[in-house]
Formats: C-alpha cells, structure tokens, sequence
C-alpha cells in the first residue's frame, strides 16, 4: 500500500535508474514492513526547478517521500529508511561534477481509501 514520491533533479535524468530503483525496492521494503508488492505505487518528479543550498548549479538531490498505513514503530521506519537510501544510492552513477544529497521522509497516513477495479 506504499505511497511513494521520488522527486529529482534533472540533472540526475541519466543517472538515477528510477525503475531498477523502484522494481528493487518494492520487494526489498514489502519484506520489510510486511506489506504486499502489488500494493506498492511509486512515482517519480523530475524537478526542472529547483535551488538547493546556494543555488550554484553543482547540488543535486533526490528525496523519496513514502507514506504508509499508521502502526508501524519508529525503529522500523528508520530501517525502511536506510533501505530505501541504499537502494537509491545503488540506482545512482557517479556524478563526479555533482554533490548530490539523498533523503529520505516516512509519515503515516491520516486516512486512506483505495478501489481496484
């Protein structure tokens, strides 16, 4: 049932594999916080505008929002935390010319209402 939200700069477009990273990480997280992966829906934002710190053209960045049912503890959302920033990391070439910044923000949902047709 993951919703997740991947925004990224464009100057990633290249290279950041954004299927390989989700079509790992669905599997990967599901075990973790015992959901199932057809439930999992991933998106991804390409930011064509974006300013990060001083604005000079050599940050980048990608954050991943994931929001999940209420009821699982902190520990283990700190765990799908760092899952979910290695398994960015690992769908991430080098760009030598970039500081790039990954992060990462898990919340619950206050209400969620779904219909598969």
């Amino acid at each position: 049932m993951p919703q997740i939200t991947v925004e990224y700069s464009e100057s990633l477009a290249g290279a950041f594999d954004r299927r390989g990273f989700a079509l790992a990480f669905h599997p990967a997280a599901a075990d973790l916080i015992g959901s199932s992966v057809p439930g999992f829906k991933t998106r991804f934002v390409k930011l064509d505008d974006a300013v990060i710190g001083a604005g000079d053209g050599a940050e980048a960045m990608v954050h991943v929002g994931i929001a999940l049912l209420p009821g699982r503890d902190a520990a283990l959302k700190d765990r799908l935390g760092e899952l979910t920033l290695a398994t960015v990391a690992d769908h991430l070439k080098p760009t030598p010319d970039l500081n790039t910044q990954l992060t990462v923000e898990i919340r619950d949902l206050a209400t969620y209402h779904k219909l598969a047709r």
